[in-house]
């Protein structure tokens, strides 16, 4: 198989600053020290009431670091304005509300508003890859095709969350979320609350070739640091990948 590429979401050292106002910690250097570390990207999610990310990080980030930034966002026209300035690698779209303490599932295409189709294609013109992040459904994951995405992201928070008893179930029905991505010509990434424990099972699954993790990640970080915690994680992924 490919090598599998991670992207780690660096919100919730945003979180830790924010909680006693400053700098400190600053989230460009946490994006530097993960880099440093292995990881092949960095994932901020720029929420409309700003809670972790905020606008500057975007702008600093975007200025400073040369891997891919993979900017998630709801899909306003706010957002999409800021993604044409800014001009990430990556864009992707996910369903925001809120009174949610994080994302709490797919986006539903099939219940979208015409802004959707709108959004994707000023994202491509803009010459920024969109994807989507969507829950293992053939109708969804066609739908995200037809609107020109470039990309899905496969939720694996039910996974993730899941009594270890269920989860095979739950990780054949995102490997056939992956093979409908594939067929219909979209790259398969997936991400939402992975850790250590998880992770082999989605590694282990052909047509996704990138995965974000954040949350998990820095917390591990409080008991081994941040660059370990990255190094431990590349090294489930690339242990998994090959086997």
């Amino acid at each position: 198989m490919s090598p599998l590429k991670l992207s780690i979401n660096i919100d919730h050292v945003a979180t830790l600053r924010n909680a006693r106002g400053g700098t400190h910690p600053d989230p460009l250097a946490a994006a530097q020290a993960v880099l440093e570390a292995g990881a092949d990207g960095i994932t901020v999610h720029l929420r409309e009431d700003r809670r972790h990310i905020r606008d500057h990080d975007v702008e600093r980030l975007r200025a400073a670091i040369a891997a891919p930034l993979n900017l998630e966002m709801a899909a306003t026209e706010e957002m999409v304005a800021i993604a044409e300035r800014l001009k990430p690698a990556d864009c992707c779209i996910v369903p925001e509300k809120r009174a949610e303490l994080t994302t709490e599932g797919g986006l539903d295409l099939l219940r979208a508003g015409p802004f959707l189709a709108s959004a994707i294609k000023r994202l491509n013109a803009a010459g920024i890859r969109s994807s989507i992040f969507v829950e293992a459904d053939k109708a969804q994951i066609e739908a995200a095709a037809a609107l020109g995405a470039h990309a899905i992201e496969l939720h694996t928070g039910a996974y993730a969350d899941a009594a270890p008893e269920d989860r095979p179930a739950l990780l054949a029905r995102l490997a056939e979320g992956a093979r409908i991505a594939a067929a219909s010509g979209l790259a398969c990434h997936a991400g939402h609350g992975l850790s250590f424990e998880t992770i082999g099972g989605i590694a282990r699954i052909p047509e996704v070739s990138e995965v974000s993790i954040g949350h998990f990640l820095v917390g591990q970080a409080v008991f081994t640091g941040l660059p370990e915690a990255v190094r431990r994680m590349k090294g489930l992924i690339a242990e998994a990948r090959a086997g």
